[in-house]
């Protein structure tokens, strides 16, 4: 329990930073390269929530991070992931991947389909400690999907079957769910639920469309019901 009410902030999917290089179609849910707003620092220890349309046979070339964990969730097609500490990936729906910046790495983000654009959400934390040799993790979660609720996809709390996260004060859950079906949001000092794909509606009767978000402070107990053609939710819980 926390001593302040429950704050709830609805962003819709049209109150987004929008970006349109032609090979890229993005929708930023916080801060960031050229945008900003007072109101859109990230919440809790997420900074970032960008929700990504990349063309066939186009992507991001070789660029640098340092100290943040990055974590990606491919939606539909398919991304390459290549970076100087020589791992390689090809990223599908289901599988999960971390990379932790750490003191400097570099890496690619490519679409390796000749026709297919791929659709993902990265999302960026802040990690516990600076300046740690730069890692990558990847991990299918599908099966873990499949069996219904919210998953842990990306943990700093030791959860099974998800990828980990240098972040003790940060999970990210997810949820593949079918017309009706409901999850309680974790009860957290911050929380945000993102619709990644689908429709949802939060309890007390607030619709969310595809790529809305609810922002929580000091989460109590609440639920999310996926709309008529499902819902497959992002849901960061931190402190």
């Amino acid at each position: 329990m926390f001593d302040e009410p429950m704050t709830i902030a609805i962003q819709s999917a049209d109150n987004r930073f929008s970006t349109d290089v032609g090979w890229l179609k993005s929708k930023h849910s916080f801060n960031f390269g050229g945008h900003y707003s007072p109101h859109h620092n990230g919440h809790g220890l997420l900074l970032v929530n960008n929700d990504d349309l990349v063309a066939p046979a186009t992507g991001f070339g070789m660029h640098g991070h340092r100290d943040m964990e990055i974590i990606t969730w491919v939606l539909s097609g398919t991304l390459e992931h290549r970076d100087s500490e020589g791992n390689h990936g090809v990223l599908y729906p289901g599988l999960a991947q971390r990379m932790s910046a750490g003191s400097g790495i570099r890496h690619s983000e490519e679409n390796p389909s000749p026709d297919t654009e791929v659709h993902f959400v990265q999302m960026w934390v802040h990690p516990d400690t600076t300046g740690i040799r730069p890692s990558y993790q990847q991990l299918d979660i599908n099966a873990e999907l499949a069996k219904g609720g919210l998953v842990p996809i990306a943990s700093g709390q030791g959860h099974d079957a998800a990828i980990t996260i240098n972040q003790r004060g940060a999970v990210l859950w997810g949820a593949r769910l079918t017309e009706g079906q409901t999850v309680a949001l974790p009860s957290t000092p911050h929380v945000h639920a993102f619709v990644a794909l689908g429709t949802a509606v939060l309890e007390g009767g607030y619709p969310l469309d595809q790529g809305a978000a609810v922002r929580l402070t000091d989460a109590a107990s609440i639920s999310m019901t996926a709309g008529p053609d499902g819902a497959e939710l992002l849901v960061w819980a931190t402190d």
